[in-house]
């Protein structure tokens, strides 16, 4: 089997593309191991009131991703989480940095910094059987689509679930605890002409209302993105006000879409 991937994202309203605080990566590992072969993808959604989200998340992005001829990031169990989260702590400690004022260095010691974090892997990739597993922290979802219909959210929710205190991956050691008791894990079997997205919360929530509307309709519209400008065309549409609400809240908003082949030729394609 093999995956077209395509990665959409879009900034707040207001924002510059360089503002975006999400991260999205993957591709299949190629550390002399995977056999059968294997991909990793990774998605997060870094804090807006947090120190440097946007370092922070690269930071996580780099280290979980798979890395050509490299390392390909940490097992997706429990153990294996808890030592890559205290790594990535200790990382985040001993960089060098020079703050502007007392206040930054204040927030860089008192608040840290913190991301939402959805990680999976595809395996089997040329077995009979390909399946997914998954973790998470946080409200980044995983959904399995089959033929026109959601067959798994991962983590499961519901539109009314999304609040302002997810759970995530934090800076500060204190949090190692909890972030491994509260640590998600999920899988299923993918057949050929399954999709998966990843979508950070806003894109997540505005998915599972619009499912309620009409599913059929909302994977229709996902399924057949083509370009970025359409993505943001479909963003800007949703974030305006209708009916007194918005459909989609203003947020930074990343859709990473995968979708299995089963011949020949393997490609990536990636949108930003």
């Amino acid at each position: 089997m093999q995956i077209q991937m395509v990665t959409f994202s879009e900034p707040k309203d207001g924002n510059a593309p360089g503002e975006w605080q999400d991260g999205a990566s993957g591709g299949v590992v190629d550390d002399g191991t995977a056999t059968p072969r294997r991909a990793r993808f990774v998605v997060l959604d870094g804090a807006t009131g947090a120190y440097d989200p946007v370092r922070w998340v690269d930071q996580l992005v780099r280290s979980f991703a798979p890395q050509p001829r490299g390392a390909a990031g940490p097992r997706l169990e429990p153990a294996a989480m808890r030592a890559w989260f205290a790594e990535m702590q200790d990382q985040w400690a001993a960089d060098v940095r020079v703050f502007d004022s007392i206040i930054e260095e204040r927030k860089f010691t008192e608040v840290g910094s913190f991301a939402t974090l959805l990680g999976f892997e595809i395996y089997s990739l040329d077995g009979p059987e390909p399946y997914w597993r998954a973790v998470a922290l946080g409200d980044t979802v995983l959904f399995h689509v089959r033929a026109g219909r959601m067959i798994a959210a991962f983590p499961p929710m519901g539109p009314d679930d999304f609040g302002t205190l997810p759970d995530g991956v934090h800076t500060s050691r204190a949090s190692l605890d909890r972030m491994t008791e509260r640590l998600l894990t999920g899988g299923g079997v993918l057949e050929a002409g399954d999709f998966l997205f990843a979508a950070t919360d806003a894109m997540a929530q505005w998915i599972l209302r619009a499912i309620e509307r009409d599913e059929a309709k909302v994977w229709d519209t996902l399924t057949t993105l083509a370009h970025p400008d359409v993505f943001a065309r479909l963003v800007e549409d949703q974030r305006r006000e209708q009916n007194s609400t918005k459909r989609m809240k203003n947020d930074d908003v990343t859709l990473m879409r995968l979708r299995m082949l089963a011949g020949q030729p393997a490609f990536l394609l990636a949108c930003r």
